[in-house]
């Protein structure tokens, strides 16, 4: 994925949301006297929902912001399109920074360019799936010919085209949810925010909605900022993630980088459990050349089973398992950029870099 700035959607740089009355003083205490959460609750009677988050969303991305009950995503999710306002730091869609638009200019940017869908998708139980689905077109006074094309596109695109004209308590949960996401779709918007929308539907239900979320995502070229608790959700969905704790943005990285180099205990006991087998790849496990001729003298890594740099874990001890040779070939258009040993596989497993690639 390119990482050109221009390819960036939406910007946060600095967030801070203060909870109470006197907020801004709270806020003025944080920056000059490097107040504590606890100190700013002690003294000022506020709560600090969000501390000093940065992150940046690009085109064609899901990033998953992932944290517990309490660490302060629903707060940024919701500054996103300034649902709730930040106390302090900038927010930019689109190259327009929220705090400058007034409250049309809010409301077309909502309407057209950054949709969401909540845990809760509230649809309107005496309006049909196809109403609910162009509701947010009609308050925005689009024809009803034209809203209801829109509508059925969208629909279809999330395969209740066969629904259209039942009412909400026939539906399950997760056709529900995906009149949700129909609804969202709706404005052909560029950026989706999703706040837990899987979070109360049963595991395989919810797996599958994952797997048509991200599909269809990608498949429109949307950008998305989806909210969950469950890291498998996150990497399951997830181009990048952000970790939260306690208003706090602990960690940025994909799946893979987060599980090999964790930034605290915190973080790695998130990970402890996770699978690495379709997780890391080949480029994070395997060493250079070097290092492993000049280790094993005599050694022909011509005569080594090729792999690429994209190969998962699962693929690269099949291929061990298959050959019996002392190393894997990895090759990046036709070049060989390393090798993985079956010490290196194990490491990867584990979940750590080989310390030939950390310190080489």
């Amino acid at each position: 994925m390119s990482k050109n700035v221009d390819d960036v959607l939406l910007d946060c740089q600095s967030i801070w949301k203060i909870f109470g009355d006197r907020a801004p003083a709270a806020m003025k205490a944080v920056v000059e006297r490097g107040l504590s959460k606890r100190d700013v609750l002690q003294e000022f009677e506020c709560v600090i929902g969000v501390s000093d988050a940065s992150l940046q969303v690009r085109r064609g991305e899901i990033f998953c912001i992932m944290g517990l009950s309490g660490s302060g995503k629903s707060t940024l999710i919701r500054m996103l399109n300034r649902l709730i306002t930040p106390t302090s730091g900038k927010i930019t869609v689109k190259g327009r920074e929220l705090s400058s638009l007034n409250a049309t200019e809010l409301r077309q940017l909502r309407a057209r360019d950054i949709s969401m869908v909540f845990q809760s998708v509230a649809l309107l139980p005496y309006r049909t799936v196809l109403e609910n689905a162009a509701f947010g077109l009609e308050v925005q006074g689009v024809s009803k010919d034209e809203r209801n094309g829109r509508a059925t596109a969208a629909l279809e695109k999330v395969g209740l085209g066969d629904w259209m004209q039942r009412y909400p308590s026939e539906l399950s949960g997760g056709m529900q949810q995906r009149v949700g996401l129909a609804r969202a779709l709706t404005s052909d918007p560029e950026i989706i925010l999703m706040d837990e929308p899987f979070s109360a539907l049963d595991p395989l239900i919810r797996r599958q909605l994952q797997d048509e979320f991200r599909q269809l995502t990608k498949d429109l070229g949307k950008s998305a900022v989806f909210i969950t608790h469950d890291l498998d959700e996150a990497i399951r969905i997830g181009d990048r993630i952000a970790i939260m704790k306690d208003g706090v943005i602990i960690q940025t990285g994909t799946a893979e980088e987060i599980i090999l180099n964790p930034a605290d205990d915190y973080v790695a006991d998130f990970v402890a459990g996770i699978s690495r087998l379709h997780l890391i790849k080949a480029h994070s496990v395997m060493q250079p050349v070097t290092r492993f001729e000049a280790e094993n003298p005599g050694q022909d890594v011509s005569s080594f089973a090729h792999t690429h740099p994209e190969a998962d874990i699962d693929e690269l001890i099949d291929l061990t398992l298959q050959h019996r040779a002392a190393g894997l070939a990895v090759r990046d258009d036709g070049a060989l950029v390393g090798i993985v040993t079956p010490a290196d596989l194990l490491l990867g497993v584990k979940g750590s870099q080989s310390p030939a690639q950390t310190h080489g």
